[in-house]
């Protein structure tokens, strides 16, 4: 479980291939994704990189993987822009480890 990957549409993740980082473009079906999401999370990827608009989709999937340290599901933007998702959810896993608000005066 060390390896890393970018889910999402086509458009927003084929850049991150020429990191060396695996992707896996989305066919829009949401049975589709949900399968190809539970594959690569009870595989070999400790890190998922998924697009935040792919995430909305797929957020009954990534509900199931919530309380697991592995894998880490981290939302990204899209090329359709940043809806504020990701950073949402990194700020509530923070406060859940560290037990307080890390954006201190931050009503968001």
């Amino acid at each position: 479980m060390d390896k890393i990957c970018v889910v999402g549409d086509r458009d927003s993740i084929y850049g991150f291939a020429a990191l060396g980082l695996s992707i896996f473009p989305t066919a829009g079906d949401h049975e589709e994704d949900a399968k190809l999401l539970r594959r690569l999370a009870d595989g070999e990827y400790g890190i998922i990189y998924i697009t935040e608009s792919c995430a909305a989709a797929l957020s009954d999937v990534i509900a199931e993987y919530a309380e697991d340290v592995f894998p880490a599901i981290i939302q990204i933007p899209g090329v359709s822009g940043n809806t504020g998702a990701g950073i949402q959810g990194v700020k509530q896993s923070v406060e859940k480890a560290v037990g307080s608000d890390i954006l201190f005066g931050n009503d968001d």
